[in-house]
């Protein structure tokens, strides 16, 4: 019951606030918008990011504003009635005043039409410099990168354009790193999806690059954001659209390595807007080679196992999202989104092993293994936000419901010859369900405060079916003792409250606290392992939160930032049963896990000399309970393997710092550079000192290098590199990862399309990839070699035109749209 006492007392302290502070005073509650375009006098092209402010008559300081689109559109909401001007400012232009426009009760939006802005002794080429710097924003909270300018990644996928964000990192698996740590929480649209929960970085390369509008790092959460994951937060923004009109865009590639398309379509009208997207990911069948050697000495066993082959995997993905909208007036609007997803890849592996006995030589052998596997994915989230404004300007509550469905199947059969070991089957089914249901209310209590506090409450009902089978002649016959189903059930109730100050000399504070609540229930069953029982695990914890910010000038900025996380232990990590994915490299789940928690400190400092932009942070983490793989060698089938069980081995104290900046030495050329650096230093707890061989502190480091150049006639061209060093644990260490690519893109029709190529490692057909494990008594190195050189061809193409068009509406019934943190949306939704 403790967790419905902490969602009702955040929901109460929501009511009784808004009571305390006298929300909903008189005046007029109507509100519109002023929109409008933005085109260059001379060239008539539009003016994209330029900034729009919204001054009263005869006022001093900005009351509202707006960044122009790639369109050269604006529009400014919530504009109360009166009389106003508008500021234009964009660098290489002079600024400009245009107004007065009026709004009132009984026509409270104006579209001021088309705005011809006349450029000053700055070329026009530096214009178009200038937008290429916007593809990386800082904020007072997250980082943000426009992935919709990002000319390489076009035809890719989500994790193409994850390798290239500040921060961010990930290996040659897909796994997803920030700061070098792969506890992180993934969101779509600001929302956690089941699919990514499941198997996030199959879900990534199943969404086309063509999807994404920004993708959000948020490094240090303030407290409304779940406390899940330790390095931080990674927000996925789709593309939408919310200007009135039909548009749609088709886009996609085509190459040797993969192949990738998109569809996206939007229709606004009025109060009522529908999205739809969908895109597919199909890569050619692809042969890694790879090679794997074990060394076994203890008391009188001197053994040395290899293995060396090559696999074949054939990978498809689609996800596809409609999203809907309406706005029955100025204070209530709802929407919905409904995502389905779909994926897998198939496997087939030859390998050929040999067994050394070098106290019994006569007894070495070799034998030959084939592994035939079927993985899938799949499934759905339906979410439903309700937003409710309340006449005060900014203060509104919204509640939300999200039901995430996801289904995954692991099918593998292990054939040996001679039997050395025994032929293995196993179909694994397992499906989750997530049900989320959350409150968050907003009160701008003066100029100075501003309170949130929310509540929140997330179901999580998992199920996985193993159904194992026993060799019988040439087929398999089902063995009820050796099949399981393991349920495993888990509810989050969660809390908070965020403060944000906005002081005198440029000073703000963001003040948090947030309680959650974890109830487990685990429900192992299996015929021949009665030993197994239910279990059940109860936490809370308390998650405080601060950030201290200086704006120093209009370009620089300094911040100091505390946030606590934790990182629950997954599914996989608890599951109590032996996974044989692999005979001799076994591993299984524990159920006695507790969570990773982190502490990090960090401070930044961000600042724009013209065009270019430059961030420097440097940053403490310490995390305790740190989730360790620990490997003991077992017997199988005479041969001897491996079985690694997961256990909290360790504290880790990580020093770092992270450099990233964006310049333009020349008109026509944009350099960009993002290194990280940082420290891995665990301390074992006394009972896994034994296990523990990296003894001396690691450092460890992701650098990303590009380099743009705009040409003349629409032509545009862009070059990177990036590095990841290897990455350690308490037994050995993982690959590092490098990566080479090429674009080139043509833009024609007034870039309604465009037309490229790219092209990876173009001087590699492979790339190779080295890890160690070291326990006691067991050395074990594996070299593997992945096909990663392609060239592929790349297209674009939009459609639809587009307006901003003032409807018939009665007085109080106004068109009005929300909007995220500079126009870029999600902030808010990841909560």
């Amino acid at each position: 019951m403790k967790r419905f006492y902490i969602f009702f007392a955040f929901l109460f302290s929501v009511i009784t606030a808004n009571a305390q502070f006298g929300v909903g005073g008189g005046g007029s509650s109507i509100v519109g918008k002023i929109s409008g375009t933005l085109i260059d006098s001379i060239s008539k092209k539009p003016l994209d990011y330029a900034s729009v402010g919204l001054f009263r008559v005869g006022g001093k300081s900005p009351l509202s504003g707006s960044i122009t689109d790639a369109k050269g559109n604006f529009r400014i909401d919530g504009v109360h009635p009166g009389n106003y001007n508008l500021v234009i400012t964009f660098i290489g232009y002079p600024t400009k005043t245009v107004g007065p426009f009026t709004t009132t009760d009984s026509k409270p939006d104006k579209n001021t039409g088309v705005i011809n802005v006349s450029p000053g002794a700055k070329t026009l080429k530096e214009v178009t410099v200038t937008g290429q710097a916007n593809l990386i924003e800082n904020h007072i909270d997250k980082i943000v990168y426009n992935a919709e300018k990002d000319l390489t990644s076009t035809g890719g996928n989500a994790s193409d354009v994850l390798q290239k964000v500040p921060m961010v990192s990930v290996d040659l698996n897909g796994n997803v790193a920030v700061r070098g740590d792969q506890n992180v929480k993934v969101l779509i649209n600001g929302k956690p999806s089941g699919a990514t929960a499941a198997s996030l970085s199959d879900v990534l390369k199943t969404i086309p690059a063509a999807q994404i509008k920004t993708i959000e790092v948020i490094t240090s959460p303030s407290a409304k954001y779940d406390a899940e994951g330790s390095a931080g937060i990674i927000n996925i923004i789709t593309k939408q659209t919310n200007i009135s009109g039909i548009s749609g865009s088709v886009s996609g590639g085509f190459g040797t390595r993969q192949n990738n398309g998109n569809f996206n379509l939007n229709y606004n009208k009025n109060r009522f807007s529908l999205s739809v997207n969908t895109g597919g990911n199909l890569t050619w069948p692809q042969t890694s080679i790879s090679d794997f050697n074990q060394h076994f000495q203890y008391g009188n066993t001197n053994v040395a196992q290899s293995s060396d082959g090559t696999s074949l995997v054939k990978r498809y993905g689609t996800i596809s999202s409609v999203t809907a909208s309406y706005q029955f007036n100025a204070f209530n609007d709802i929407t919905s989104t409904f995502r389905y997803n779909k994926g897998g890849f198939n496997t087939n592996s030859n390998n050929t092993s040999t067994r050394t006995d070098y106290n019994h030589p006569d007894s070495s052998y070799s034998y030959l293994s084939n592994t035939l596997g079927h993985n899938s994915f799949g499934g759905f989230d339906w979410t439903m936000d309700y937003t409710h404004k309340f006449k005060k300007e900014g203060n509104n509550i919204v509640f939300s419901g999200e039901w995430s469905h996801s289904e995954i199947i692991t099918d593998f059969t292990d054939y040996f010859t001679p039997q050395k070991l025994t032929n293995v089957k196993n179909n694994i089914d397992g499906i989750n369900n997530e049900y989320t249901f959350q409150a968050d209310y907003t009160l701008p209590v003066n100029k100075v405060l501003k309170v949130e506090a929310g509540a929140k409450e997330v179901i999580r009902r998992l199920s996985s079916n193993s159904q194992a089978f026993d060799p019988s002649g040439n087929d398999f016959v089902y063995d009820p003792l050796t099949s399981s189903v393991y349920d495993y059930n888990q509810n989050v109730t969660a809390g908070y409250t965020v403060l944000t100050f906005t002081l005198p000399k440029g000073y703000s504070i963001l003040a948090g606290g947030r309680v959650e609540n974890t109830s487990i229930h685990g429900d192992p069953q299996s015929a021949g392992e009665t030993f197994l029982t239910p279990f059940n695990s109860d936490y809370q914890i308390y998650i405080p939160s601060l950030t201290l910010q200086k704006q120093i000038s209009s370009t620089q900025t300094i911040k100091l930032s505390y946030s606590k996380r934790i990182t629950r232990p997954s599914l996989q990590f608890l599951n109590p049963y032996v996974s044989q994915t692999n005979k001799l490299a076994q591993t299984v789940g524990n159920v006695a896990l507790s969570p990773e928690v982190s502490q990090t400190i960090d401070l930044n400092y961000n600042t724009f000399i013209k065009s270019s932009l430059l961030n420097f942070s440097i940053y403490y983490r310490h995390i305790d309970g740190v989730i360790e793989n620990i490997a003991n060698h077992i017997v199988v089938d005479s041969l001897i393997g491996t079985l690694t069980k997961y256990q909290n081995a360790d504290v880790n104290n990580s020093f770092g710092f992270n450099f990233f900046t964006s310049i333009n030495p020349i008109k026509i050329l944009t350099l960009r550079t993002n290194i990280n650096v940082y420290t891995y230093s665990p301390t074992p707890y006394a009972q896994y000192a034994y296990y523990f061989t990296n003894t001396a502190t690691k450092v460890q480091y992701n650098i990303f290098l590009s380099a743009s150049v705009t040409l003349p006639k629409d032509l545009v061209a862009e070059l990177f590199a990036l590095e990841n060093s290897p990455r350690y644990t308490l037994q050995g260490q993982s690959p590092s990862f490098s990566l080479l690519g090429l674009g080139v893109k043509k833009q024609f029709l007034n870039k309604k399309a465009s037309i490229g190529i790219n092209t990876l490692e173009p001087f590699n057909k492979y790339k190779n990839f080295n890890s160690t494990t070291t326990s006691p008594g067991i050395t074990q190195t594996s070299h593997f070699a992945f096909p990663f050189r392609s060239v592929g061809v790349t297209f674009s193409y939009s459609f639809g035109k587009l307006k901003f068009a003032t409807p018939s509406q009665k007085k109080g019934d106004v068109d009005e749209e929300k909007q995220g943190d500079q126009g870029i949306g999600g902030a808010g939704g990841g909560r």
